[in-house]
């Protein structure tokens, strides 16, 4: 059961043509109607978990998906092993996480991604070419781009690949895990993530609580990292998403550790999408260097000697995912398990996309119904709990 990770062809995988793009309409005004009923049955402060928000409101693609998103630039993730001291280390994974965010959001409005069902899973990959993968400072590739939109090669000795599997491995608390690896770095990184969502008013803030570790296993290395919560404002109008709160990330090997916080915008004035980072060396008490700027804008850096680096994150060439086609997944792969749902919505057809979520949900329910009556546990494919969180059951360093 272990090998069933390895029998997703690689071979099957194709470059991924979605363009992840949102139409960027606001609100019609019949939705505004059916959002302001929604808003008068709800508390301030109530769990969203077990509402059933609009279909207009979803965006078209899985939540699971989002998180591969997060390696939209996976040459920025592949450099972390790259880096030559510690410190080099957590200030590329600083640099990485500052960047890992805008690819996720595209388009202005505030789309919902849809909440996969238990035992859904995504499975992509990237091929990195090798020469865009630098150490760090001499990291010419963040800084200018050439044209982002040429495919790199891909030819597999000049590149690395970078795998990605995600699974949804509980329904209440709704849970998901990531697990994303690169055999030839040695490095790879586990998270689960429970999304919780309340309702605030003009608002809807989710929190992703949860932990995820980088493993640099040349190094001997794990960075501990936490998320962000997420706030869609303004969900009558023209929805928004913003960041917030802060965030560690840390290696107790090392001794360094960097807080990132999300700004907020303030209720006057004020700019959004405010970001800053710090990085510490926690036995000597030093700070090695400090970020700001917007995370999907342009990012700042400052290191203690002085040096300054400008990092543009429109401007950094996004490496696209490969995906298996449709035809070649199993049914509980979100692209095929969302796929009449994704077809209505592109269509504009809510009310069929509508039931087809609804007959994916009535599944679910009968049969989480089915396993209470039989008081058997849900079991998932690729990850086991382990204390607080949950763990990809064949990671690399156990396998090495």
């Amino acid at each position: 059961r272990y090998l069933t990770s390895e029998l997703i062809l690689v071979e099957d995988e194709m470059t991924d043509t979605e363009d992840n793009e949102e139409e960027d309409l606001g609100v019609m005004d019949d939705q505004r109607s059916v959002i302001l009923h929604l808003i008068s049955q709800l508390k301030l402060g109530m769990d969203l978990t077990r509402v059933v928000l609009p279909t207009f409101i979803l965006e078209k693609r899985s939540l699971l998906e989002m998180y591969a998103n997060f390696m939209a630039h996976p040459d920025l993730f592949l450099s972390i092993a790259a880096g030559a001291t510690p410190e080099e280390r957590i200030i590329c994974f600083v640099e990485y996480y500052l960047t890992a965010f805008h690819e996720g959001r595209k388009g202005a409005v505030a789309k919902k991604p849809y909440n996969p069902i238990i035992g859904e899973t995504f499975h992509c990959s990237w091929d990195v070419p090798k020469d865009k993968v630098k150490a760090f400072r001499t990291n010419g590739a963040s800084t200018v781009s050439k044209d982002p939109t040429k495919e790199f090669g891909q030819d597999q000795s000049t590149c690395y690949k970078l795998r990605f599997v995600a699974e949804q491995v509980s329904h209440h608390p709704p849970v998901s895990c990531f697990y994303c690896e690169c055999k030839e770095k040695k490095m790879c990184v586990n998270a689960h993530v429970w999304t919780k969502s309340k309702f605030m008013g003009m608002s809807i803030g989710v929190s992703m609580v949860g932990e995820g570790v980088l493993y640099l296993m040349e190094h001997e290395e794990e960075y501990v990292f936490t998320l962000p919560s997420a706030y869609a404002r303004s969900i009558l109008t023209i929805p928004w998403v913003e960041l917030g709160g802060k965030v560690n990330i840390s290696c107790a090997r090392t001794g360094y550790s960097a807080t990132v916080t999300f700004h907020t915008k303030p209720f006057y004035g004020g700019k959004v999408h405010r970001v800053t980072a710090e990085v510490k060396h926690n036995p000597t008490n030093t700070i090695v260097c400090k970020a700001q700027g917007e995370w999907n804008g342009t990012l700042e850096f400052t290191y203690s000697n002085g040096e300054t680096k400008v990092i543009d994150t429109n401007k950094l060439p996004v490496i696209r995912k490969k995906i298996r086609p449709i035809a070649k997944q199993g049914p509980l792969e979100s692209r095929r398990l969302w796929q009449h749902v994704t077809n209505s919505l592109k269509e504009g057809n809510i009310d069929a996309a509508t039931e087809h979520k609804h007959r994916l949900e009535e599944r679910q329910r009968a049969e989480e119904r089915q396993r209470v009556a039989l008081t058997t546990a849900w079991k998932p494919k690729y990850f086991a709990k382990e204390g607080d969180g949950w763990l990809y059951l064949n990671p690399l360093w156990k396998t090495h």
